[in-house]
């Protein structure tokens, strides 16, 4: 049977609205949640969702309005202080630590948060240094960091205390392409090491999501809207065929594509740089397919490339939440 390293049970966050007489607003809806020992585990959902409101409370930096949570066995509400030696956390863009310390100064003073010893303190950080690329950088002052090296101490941080179970809120955001690809693996091999660890994962990225995670939970106006295999999520759109266009710049004629017969769900994004117009469509069968090219060849609308596609982790969220993940609501 598999332990639980997270648990929660009709989870509810309400906050207060600005007026008296303003309603309140569910962030979190009655959420029931169970992430397993050993596992990565997603985190999916627009601006807005509830997974902010879901970490902090899981991280004991904020009080659920009614239900339960437990990280490793114990209750956020009343046992935050068995919880804390426990986690930790990276966020993206985190400004973490004083910028008159340096790196590795840093990242020793957060050690000492959780009472490492020295000597284990200084080999872990000299390892994640390793890792994170900045070993060339251990003496140099914090404020003087880029963006992306600064990310790198963070990431170094939330490791350095050995967690049971670590929340990983926008790990790679300001990382480099090759910085954030020696984190994902590091990642896969400090879970690997110790099946007793936990990976809580958010990500804007849902390449990272699908190459990273055990399971996913998509989360939308509060409420959890689905909860599987990356896999097993995608057998949700497999049956509809899924197309990849780029045309000749469109104007107004995107709006009568998402108006046609057996189109379930269309994106599209403008390059203008090339003038052209890229978009993305779930169809209800294959035939429509004939019709849309139709349409375009009516408008003068030249096709630069057509492309049948597998379903994605990307079609799986907008079919649950109507847009994709980095849309902001109207």
């Amino acid at each position: 049977m598999q332990t639980e390293s997270i648990k929660t049970e009709q989870l509810t966050r309400a906050y207060k609205g600005k007026k008296k007489a303003d309603p309140s607003v569910i962030a979190l809806d009655q959420v029931d949640l169970s992430v397993y020992e050993g596992e990565l585990f997603g985190l999916l959902g627009p601006n807005g969702a509830g997974k902010t409101t879901l970490i902090k409370i899981l991280t004991t930096l904020l009080l659920p309005t009614s239900g339960k949570a437990l990280v490793a066995g114990f209750d956020v509400d009343k046992e935050a202080q068995k919880i804390k030696p426990l986690i930790n956390m990276v966020s993206g863009g985190e400004e973490s630590g004083y910028g008159i310390l340096t790196v590795v100064e840093t990242i020793w003073m957060f050690s000492q948060f959780y009472g490492i010893p020295n000597k284990v303190a200084k080999e872990r950080i000299d390892k994640l240094l390793e890792v994170v690329g900045l070993k060339d950088n251990a003496k140099t002052k914090v404020y003087k960091l880029s963006t992306g090296m600064r990310q790198k101490m963070n990431f170094a941080r939330g490791f350095v205390s050995d967690p049971k179970i670590i929340f990983l809120d926008e790990p790679m955001l300001g990382l480099d392409v090759e910085a954030a690809r020696t984190c994902r693996k590091f990642i896969k091999n400090w879970l690997n090491e110790n099946p007793t660890r936990t990976v809580l994962l958010t990500t804007h990225y849902l390449v990272e999501a699908d190459e990273l995670c055990d399971r996913i939970a998509i989360i939308n106006h509060g409420k959890i809207v689905a909860c599987d295999t990356p896999d097993n999520l995608k057998l949700l759109v497999q049956r509809e065929p899924i197309f990849q266009l780029e045309t000749t710049m469109m104007q107004n004629e995107i709006d009568e594509f998402k108006q046609m017969a057996g189109v379930i769900d269309l994106t599209y994004s403008h390059n203008i740089d090339k003038s052209t117009t890229s978009f993305r469509m779930r169809l209800s069968k294959e035939e429509v397919i004939a019709k849309i090219i139709g349409t375009l060849t009516k408008h003068n609308l030249k096709i630069i490339s057509l492309e049948k596609r597998e379903p994605s982790l990307e079609d799986v969220f907008i079919k649950l939440v109507g847009k994709k993940i980095e849309e902001e609501d109207a």
